[in-house]
Parts: C-alpha cells; structure tokens; sequence
C-alpha cells in the first residue's frame, strides 16, 4: 500500500480497483505514553467475511478499532476503510460503518421508539422503518423505556439502531459480553445473517466459542502483537492436537515434537499419563517417528482437530 493512497482528496475512481479488502492494515501502531498498545499489526478483510479479533482485555482490540472508525490515529502504519483513511475521510466511511460498543450508549429517559425516531432524521428514507422492524424481530417492544431494558435488550436495541442504516461494515466490539445464552444466541444468528447477505462484520471479542460459530478469519492478538492469523477451513485442513502416551520421562526426546509438524510447533503440555502437542501440518509418519524415539515406551498417539479455544490457549500460553 501507498501512502500517496491518503494524501490526495477523496476520488472514488482512483481507489476502489487499488485495494481489494474494504478494511486494509499494514504495520499499524498506536503508541501511549511510549508504551505500544497495538505494534506493527497488518491485516485485510474481504467483502462479505466475518473476520474476529480475539484477545484478552488490554491487548489492543478496542484500540484497534478505534483506529479504523477513525476516532484516533496511527502513531505509524497505514489504515484505509473502503479504500480510504477514515481519520481523513470521515464523511466518506463514517456513513458506511455500523458500530456497536460493548456499552452501548442510549438515552435511558426516552422509549424504544422515541430513540429510533431521533436518529432517522441523520440516516436515509426509510431509516425509522427499518429499524421498527428489527426491533420486532428481537422481541422488544417500541415502547418500552430504555431503562427498562435488560442487558441483552439494550445490545439488540444498540445493534437494531445500526443495522437500519444498512452498513456497508459492521464492528462490534465485545458485543456479547455479560449477555444470556438465549440473546447471545440470537444476536450470532444476526451477525451469521448479514454475512450470509453479503456484508462484511469486524468482531472483536474474548468469547472464543461463539467466534468459532461465525467468523471466517480469525487473529489473536497478544499485548499489542498478532500471534496468529488463519481462517476457519484452514484450522480444519491443517491444524492437528497430537495426544501422545509414552511409559516412562517423556522429556527424553523433546527435540522430537518440532520435527512431528512440517509447518509450525505451537505449544506441548503434559495431561495425565499423556502429553498433548499442537502444531500445523502434521508429518504423514508420525507414528513411525514416535516409534523411533520412544521404542517399546511408544503407547499410543491419537490425532484430532484443535478446537478454536485450545489454539487460542496454545498461542496465548506457549
């Protein structure tokens, strides 16, 4: 990416066929008081996907964020949102982007129908429509105060509000958390929704299970860093636990596990009598290599898919 690409005044035709993700990041880092919050992140997200940002709280998410809805600027590094900087070209991305925070803000003192009434007038023809039907849909009635509203009403309101504008992106930051298995559920079911009609959703959080049910493409990010980056059918393809029981030390050959997968070693832990190995691209005779090292020690090695929170824990740990 150029960085003539944000210095020039807003033209479509001169940057819609240059980058193909609507969200592009090359090298981003935002620094406070010397500190890196987010250091030398890059990444890109297709039209149409879920990408999800997972990490513990403090590791830069909503920093990361904040930075592409253009609220605050890189202290280097490039970010461009629909082809543009959006700290640069507020009015061009802001219009296009649904954001809803993990706290959302509404006005407590007004109803459900007073709040979608208030923001029609800044949106396009049709807005208070639209989001009367979503509202519907999620079981809450127009006029209900929002104070009255439980948690998980209050997110759905938040997310009605956005989805009547029709975003072009969707970022949701936390949005599940502290919400009941039954909204959490129905919330995902809306994300899965809009994907599946063609619009992209950035979602950041620390609920690993319910990423796993609809993101595409997923990053872990760790004290500002990327530890990994992947999509969903690549975990599948690729990634493998190896449960391996040996009788006797089985640090007598720990130079072994690294060379049982050809593409990455991520992590062993002891579990019982076993030990566990994560690793991508598991080496076809794995077995025979065991057998090697182990000789008549070697009991068994048992192969699975890593589930989205065991990968998560084997960067996060390792």
């Amino acid at each position: 990416m150029s960085e003539s690409l944000i210095k020039h005044e807003y033209d479509p035709s001169r940057l819609e066929q240059r980058i193909p993700g609507v969200i592009e990041v090359c090298d981003l880092v935002k620094t406070y008081r010397s500190k890196a919050v987010v250091n030398s992140v890059s990444f890109s997200v297709a039209p149409g996907s879920v990408f999800a940002l997972l990490g513990e709280n403090g590791a830069g998410k909503t920093t990361t964020i904040r930075m592409l809805l253009g609220e605050s600027r890189p202290t280097s590094g490039l970010v461009q949102v629909l082809h543009v900087n959006p700290a640069d070209y507020p009015q061009v991305v802001r219009p296009k982007i649904g954001y809803v925070p993990e706290v959302p803000i509404l006005y407590n003192f007004m109803t459900v129908e007073q709040l979608g009434k208030l923001a029609a007038p800044f949106n396009t023809e049709g807005y208070f429509e639209r989001y009367a039907r979503r509202i519907e849909e999620f079981g809450i009635g127009l006029r209900v105060k929002i104070s009255n509203l439980s948690k998980g009403m209050k997110a759905m309101t938040s997310l009605a509000l956005e989805l009547a504008r029709d975003p072009e992106i969707l970022i949701l930051d936390e949005p599940t958390s502290g919400l009941d298995p039954l909204v959490r559920r129905r919330f995902l079911a809306n994300i899965a929704d809009l994907a599946a009609a063609g619009k992209t959703v950035f979602l950041s959080s620390h609920q690993i299970t319910e990423v796993e049910r609809v993101a595409d493409h997923v990053a872990f990010l760790k004290n500002g860093k990327f530890v990994f980056m992947d999509s969903l059918a690549a975990i599948a393809d690729e990634y493998r636990t190896l449960e391996v029981t040996v009788r006797g030390d089985f640090e007598v050959a720990p130079d072994l596990y690294p060379s049982l997968f050809a593409g990455e070693f991520i992590q062993s832990e002891r579990l019982g009598a076993a030990r566990r190995l994560v690793g991508r691209k598991l080496v076809p005779d794995y077995e025979a290599r065991l057998r090697a090292a182990y000789n008549d020690r070697f009991v068994e090695a048992n192969v699975s898919v890593p589930s989205l929170e065991d990968l998560f824990v084997a960067y996060m740990t390792r």
